[in-house]
C-alpha cells in the first residue's frame, strides 16, 4: 500500500492501530496536527503526497502512540475545547467533552451583569477560560485556584494565549480565597470525583497519564465535594450558585451533602447528553 499521500498514511495509520487496540480516530488528530491544517484541508488534498520527513515523524508518533497508549493529546500538547485550543500535558487533565456542558450550564443559569466567579481546581483553566471569554461584555471578576503549581503554569498559559482576564491562587480548593476574606458570587467546579476502587475499571491512558489528583478522592469520590462545599460556606455571597460536574452516580449524595450545609438551597440534578446525572446546580 502507497502511504506517502495523506489517503494512504491515514489508512496505514487507522489499520496499525486498530491492530493494538487503539481508537483510529487518533490517526486524523495526529495528521492535521503534524501539517497543521483543517478538515477540509484534509478533504481536499486527500491524494496530494507528504513530505517524507512528515511522513516519518507521523509514522513514529502513531507507533509511540500505539506502544504505550500515551494520549494523543500529549503528542500534539493541544485539545480543542468548547470551539477554542488549550496547551495541555502530563500536569493537567485532559479536557472532556462533559465538561463542555458544564460550562454551557454555567452560562445559561447566570443572567447577572456584575458578579465574581471561582473556577475551583482549575486543571489547565479551560472552565475559566471559557466562562471569562463568553461574559466578556459583562462586569465579571473571574478567579481559578489549583493546588498543583504545574497545572496553575498551564492554565495562566491558556489565559494569556486566549486573553482572558483570570486571578490565579495557588491551594487547596477555596482556600486560597478564605484567607484573603475573598467573597464570591458563584462556584463552579471539576473536582476529582472517582473513588480508588475503581481505578482498575480506568482505560490505560487515564490510568497511566492523567494525573491522579485530578481524578481520584477519597470516601467513595466524595471527598473533594464534602470540602468545597464546606469551605463554601464561608465565600458564597448570599444568592450565590454553585455548580458541580459529578460522577453519574453521585447526584443523590452530592445532593444530601450540599442540604446538610446549605438547607434552604434549590439543588436540581441535570443530565448529560446521554442522559445520565453529570451536573449538580445549586442556588442558596
Amino acid at each position: 500500500m502507497q502511504t506517502n499521500t495523506v489517503h494512504g498514511a491515514l489508512k496505514w495509520a487507522s489499520s496499525f492501530l486498530q491492530k493494538h487496540n487503539c481508537e483510529s480516530k487518533v490517526a486524523e488528530i495526529l495528521l492535521l496536527h503534524i501539517l497543521d491544517w483543517s478538515k477540509t484541508d484534509m478533504l481536499i488534498y486527500l491524494q496530494e503526497p507528504i513530505a517524507s520527513e512528515k511522513l516519518a515523524y507521523f509514522q513514529q508518533k502513531i507507533e509511540q502512540h500505539a506502544e504505550t497508549k500515551i494520549p494523543v493529546q500529549h503528542l500534539t500538547g493541544v485539545e480543542d475545547f468548547y470551539g477554542r485550543t488549550f496547551h495541555v500535558n502530563q500536569h493537567v487533565l485532559i479536557p472532556r467533552p462533559e465538561t463542555e456542558e458544564l460550562v454551557q450550564c454555567v452560562t445559561e443559569a447566570v443572567d447577572k451583569s456584575d458578579f465574581t466567579c471561582v473556577d475551583i481546581g482549575t486543571g489547565s483553566g479551560i472552565i475559566a477560560v471559557c466562562l471569562a471569554k463568553e461574559w466578556e461584555s459583562r462586569q465579571v471578576e473571574m478567579l481559578a485556584t489549583d493546588l498543583s503549581d504545574d497545572a496553575l503554569r498551564v492554565a495562566e498559559k491558556n489565559a494569556e494565549k486566549h486573553q482572558a482576564k483570570i486571578n490565579f491562587y495557588q491551594g487547596n480548593f477555596l482556600a486560597p480565597l478564605i484567607n484573603e476574606g475573598k467573597k464570591v458570587d458563584i462556584i463552579v467546579s471539576n473536582p476529582p470525583y472517582i473513588s480508588y476502587e475503581e481505578a482498575d475499571s480506568l482505560s490505560e491512558t487515564v490510568k497511566h497519564y492523567d494525573p491522579e489528583m485530578a481524578l481520584f478522592a477519597e470516601n467513595n469520590g466524595l471527598a473533594a465535594y464534602y470540602e468545597i462545599i464546606h469551605q463554601a460556606d464561608q465565600v458564597l455571597n448570599r444568592h450565590g450558585m454553585l455548580f458541580f460536574e459529578i460522577g453519574h452516580t453521585q447526584a443523590e449524595a452530592v445532593s444530601k451533602l450540599i442540604k446538610q450545609q446549605f438547607p434552604e438551597s434549590k439543588v436540581t440534578a441535570l443530565q448529560d447528553i446521554n442522559g445520565q446525572d453529570r451536573i449538580v446546580r445549586v442556588i442558596l
